[in-house]
């Protein structure tokens, strides 16, 4: 989907602020038609953000099912023939909107966002009503899947396979935005490198517009190449490269008519995958950084620019230079703000869980169960599966960060049926994007000698816990096992790079042990420094990407006590003993390596 941005012929209003909000606790806010009058017995609650830590009622903490978002919204003066959308960046999990008594939309899928036109519905100037009906419940159809059950006091519950907390809402910004009838509808810019120029070939949809016309602009805003036509390639002399650490950015003016103006950022890079590296404009990328989570205190899930500025900063000072979006599409403000900011981004889609022979210690349900079967996952999750990987890469398509597509995370690789299940994913993603790999990571469950899925992917991408899960305290013997397993993918995967994409220990901030415990901060040190060492063994090794950024919250269990503490950070950004160690690595390494 096209991004929302502002130009001459296009304008944004945004709806964040406090709405009114009310759970929906017996299911009956649809049969009654909350959406055809002001909501009652309503709170305040903010959007954007999670709405489960907002307030002190447990109960809405631990709501399971339909919530109701509501506000009054005045419709901005629009030009004759312009069109007026309603734009969602997310609601987790499935949403339905409604302007005034009319519905304009509903979507499935809590990270990526929808969008209707009421121009028709509503009267320039005047006000409409606008319902939100978001509801926060998986099945094993939906991903990532889980299901509701009800418990023998007759409660519902909600379980599920990830190891995260599921925050549900509006999490990301809700806007107005007009364009002109005649407008830009998608942009596809594919960038290559020919000596010292750039080499930018682009395809515009603009449905009813009679011609195309495009400009690429600098980062000063002067024009540097142009064509005609809705196709096309042009040549950018002495271009300046995006690469790791420089965001350099181009923008692709493209007009439709005269009447719409699109500006579309992009930077020229190239990326390739060669003898066992992973390379970025034909350089040898080694990638630093961990995989992450969109979770803050009482914002939960909630986008905010603040933080988020202050998570790269951090991300900047530990000489990080890359991060995965585990395990769902992050906002689209992250990511261009990762373009500008010259970080390399492993994109993941909301696959996670896919594997009902794990747990993360929070499902609670030990009912033995199969991953794959006709009532568990099954062909319709396969169907859902591929629209989230299509609806993904026509989001992303054009940041210059994402190097990789991640199409699951852990999910059951070692049985025919997950092969059967992973195959056609595989190539839906290629269709939708044939220029960049395909990946997924790897559960420890799923070694080198029952792998069944590894030859149809670009990179071998592990999430390894030797040390903890595995081996527990135990870092002779971890390193031994880690070190073997590594030989063994390399024979089973020849040529292909090997990225860690998660290892690390859970570390209780400020508990110091003389003998290098388990949970304590030195033992976090010791074990991130064994995997260091072992990866700086292997030519194949090319990325190294900690479990976690920043301690998140889970369901509470006997695994999480006040969620996962396997962060660099704690949840409130401050750092552990090991942050200062893996520092002093990832900046010796940016030196070294020059990015």
């Amino acid at each position: 989907m096209l991004g929302a941005r502002t130009s001459v012929s296009r304008s944004i209003t945004t709806l964040d602020g406090v709405w009114d909000f009310r759970a929906d606790t017996a299911h009956q806010g649809l049969n009654d038609g909350w959406y055809a009058r002001p909501l009652t017995d309503s709170r305040p609650m903010p959007v954007p953000a999670s709405y489960n830590d907002i307030t002190t009622d447990t109960a809405l903490h631990d709501h399971v099912g339909v919530v109701w978002y509501q506000r009054t919204v005045t419709v901005p003066r629009i030009i004759d023939g312009e069109r007026l959308f309603l734009r969602f960046g997310a609601a987790t999990h499935q949403a339905t909107a409604w302007v005034d008594d009319t519905e304009v939309v509903s979507h499935v899928g809590g990270y990526l966002p929808f969008e209707a036109d009421i121009t028709d519905l509503v009267e320039p100037g005047a006000t409409f009503r606008l319902t939100v009906a978001v509801d926060n419940r998986l099945s094993w159809q939906s991903i990532p899947p889980g299901f509701v059950k009800t418990d023998e006091l007759g409660r519902e519950r909600q379980y599920y396979f990830h190891d995260f907390y599921n925050y549900a809402g509006l999490h990301r910004s809700v806007i107005l935005y007009t364009r002109p009838a005649v407008a830009v509808t998608d942009v596809t810019i594919v960038t290559d490198i020919s000596g010292t120029d750039g080499v930018v070939a682009y395809d515009v949809a603009a449905d009813g517009a009679r011609s195309v016309r495009v400009r690429v602009l600098d980062a000063t805003g002067a024009e540097v190449a142009s064509a005609d036509g809705a196709s096309g390639e042009l040549t950018v002399a002495d271009a300046e490269l995006w690469a790791p650490g420089r965001g350099y950015l181009y923008t692709l003016e493209v007009h439709a008519d005269d009447d719409d103006v699109y500006p579309q950022p992009f930077g020229i890079r190239t990326v390739e995958i060669k003898d066992s590296q992973f390379l970025i404009n034909g350089e040898p990328f080694y990638f630093r950084g961990y995989g992450r989570h969109e979770d803050n205190l009482a914002r939960g899930k909630g986008h905010d620019n603040v933080l988020m500025v202050h998570d790269f900063e951090l991300m900047t000072w530990q000489g990080a230079n890359s991060f995965r979006t585990s395990h769902y599409p992050y906002a689209e403000e992250v990511m261009d703000y990762a373009d500008r900011q010259g970080f390399v981004v492993i994109d993941e889609t909301a696959a996670v869980g896919l594997n009902a022979g794990i747990t993360g210690g929070i499902f609670g349900d030990d009912t033995p169960r199969s991953t794959f079967g006709p009532d568990t996952v099954n062909d319709e999750t396969q169907r859902v599966h591929a629209a989230h990987i299509r609806e993904l890469i026509a989001r992303d398509k054009n940041h210059p960060s994402v190097v990789l597509w991640s199409i699951a995370n852990e999910p059951e690789t070692f049985t025919d049926a997950g092969r059967t299940y992973f195959e056609p994913l595989v190539e839906a993603a290629r269709q939708a994007d044939p220029t960049r790999p395909v990946g997924y990571v790897n559960v420890q469950l799923s070694t080198p000698d029952k792998e069944k899925v590894a030859d149809l992917y670009d990179v071998v991408m592990l999430n390894r816990y030797y040390g903890w899960y595995w081996d527990n305290g135990d870092l002779d013997l971890a390193e031994a096992h880690l070190r073997k397993e590594i030989d063994a993918w390399i024979q089973l995967a020849p040529g292909k790079p090997i990225i860690f994409t998660e290892y690390g220990p859970d570390t209780l901030s400020g508990l110091r042990d003389f003998h290098h415990r388990p949970w304590s901060e030195e033992f976090q040190a010791d074990l991130l420094g064994m995997y260091h060492r072992v990866f700086d063994d292997y030519r194949e090794v090319t990325g190294e990407q900690m479990w976690n950024f920043a301690d998140f919250q889970t369901t509470p269990s006997i695994m999480r006590v006040g969620g996962n503490k396997k962060g660099m950070f704690t949840r409130d950004r401050l750092p552990k003993a090991a942050a200062y160690a893996v520092r002093d690595r990832w900046l010796r390494l940016r030196d070294e390596q020059g990015r």
